[in-house]
């Protein structure tokens, strides 16, 4: 990947995305960031298959599902992506679902889960993709009845928007900062969610651009920045081992959706007023038979630091996600539950892994593969999960152009 590949973003304006990426003032209850879930300690992830969102305390591996009335309700259903690269021209759809894509079905811009009630003027699908989490019940909205945002959910998804974005401007020094980065913005009251997503975009797209890891030096034309096992790795990857079929292109991914048998388990995301704990993928947001359990292909470079893998975070490892690629069955067959990353809540314990009972559910799931058994020996094997760490970034990940900043403007708690 080149420069050339990415959209330009102003600078201003990724310097107050920096505040509010950090800032909790965009929660329902004030006490979770976009950083608590997508941390650059931890790849921009946060370390677990399933996250811990609203009415969790702490930060990555050591974050707790909280106590008393406070404690969450449902651990997020899905695994927190990693941030890397997501400014670039030729990415159109986001979530592991693909429930956010560049469309016009609704006439503003995008297919996403606000219809026709998305507001128009983003600058990005990454923009469009940050106004959602903001709007999510378990992730940051908070529950009904705790704060006005999520009340305001209940009635539209839309009516909690103008809601967060009237906390924003009315800081001081955010009205200040939007006024100075926006040419169309000429008080703080003009400020609406659209100018805080078109900000959070700017920040992340810049912050979280990665094309100097070995593998782009090697394809510069240094053939000495990947060893010999990377080499091997490499070879592997464009060759007998298939990977290329899916994670192709200048991002490594196709974009498109797959079924690979990922051992299933967490509360899932299914389709609207189906009842069963389970996750149908693709299907949820299409709505057709053909997409079920089938995920979108993730982007690789800075892979090495993104774990855990697959949409629900199923393996801790590469060499666990590469060998479930390898024999999904058979991978699936010696899974076990304390492979994952959950942190205690023994109020959910019931249904972390309910779906293993559902015979029923087990049969669907085991119905839908799109990639067949390989056998590769334990020395390929390697090479592949070598050449995989050849994707991680040097500079880009050691100093990033912006950081944690010390403080935000609300002067709540900044996660470190």
């Amino acid at each position: 990947m080149t420069q050339e590949d990415f959209i330009v973003f102003d600078r201003k304006q990724a310097a107050l995305g920096q505040l509010l990426f950090y800032d909790k003032i965009l929660s329902g209850n004030r006490n979770i960031a976009c950083a608590t879930c997508h941390h650059p300690q931890m790849g921009t992830g946060d370390n677990l298959s399933l996250g811990i969102g609203e009415g969790g305390e702490g930060l990555g591996t050591k974050r707790m599902a909280g106590t008393g009335d406070d404690r969450i309700r449902k651990r997020i259903p899905r695994n927190a992506p990693g941030l890397w690269n997501l400014g670039a021209k030729e990415l159109h759809t986001l979530f592991h679902d693909g429930r956010l894509s560049i469309a016009d079905t609704y006439e503003n811009g995008f297919n996403s889960p606000a219809e026709e009630w998305l507001p128009s003027g983003f600058n990005s699908l990454l923009a469009a993709q940050a106004v959602f989490p903001l709007v999510a019940q378990f992730e940051m909205s908070g529950n009904l009845k705790e704060n006005e945002i999520a009340g305001a959910i209940h009635d539209r998804i839309d009516a909690a928007w103008p809601i967060l974005a009237k906390r924003v401007r009315v800081i001081p020094e955010y009205g200040r900062m939007f006024v100075e980065a926006f040419d169309h913005i000429d008080a703080p009251d003009q400020v609406t969610i659209v100018e805080i997503a078109n900000a959070l975009a700017a920040f992340q797209a810049v912050e979280w651009q990665s094309l100097d890891s070995p593998f782009d030096q090697y394809l510069e034309g240094n053939a000495s920045a990947l060893d010999d096992s990377q080499k091997r790795g490499l070879d592997l990857f464009y060759g007998k081992a298939g990977c290329a079929s899916c994670h192709s292109g200048k991002l490594l991914s196709d974009q498109q959706f797959h079924a690979i048998g990922l051992p299933p388990f967490g509360p899932g995301r299914t389709r609207r007023f189906d009842p069963m704990v389970r996750d149908v993928g693709r299907m949820g947001e299409s709505d057709r038979l053909e997409d079920a359990y089938r995920f979108r292909t993730p982007m690789l470079r800075n892979i090495e630091l993104t774990g855990p893998y697959g949409h629900n975070g199923a393996y801790p490892t590469l060499e666990g996600i590469v060998r479930h690629h390898l024999d999904p069955d058979g991978m699936l067959a010696t899974w076990a539950p304390e492979i994952a990353a959950l942190p205690d809540a023994p109020w959910l314990a019931p249904i972390d892994f309910v779906v293993w009972n559902d015979k029923r559910e087990m049969a669907r799931h085991a119905r839908f593969r799109d990639i067949a058994p390989l056998a590769l020996t334990d020395g390929e094997i390697a090479d592949l999960v070598a050449f995989l760490k050849s994707l991680t970034g040097t500079t880009s990940v050691s100093a990033p152009p912006f950081g944690v900043p010390d403080t935000v403007p609300s002067g709540l708690p900044v996660d470190r």
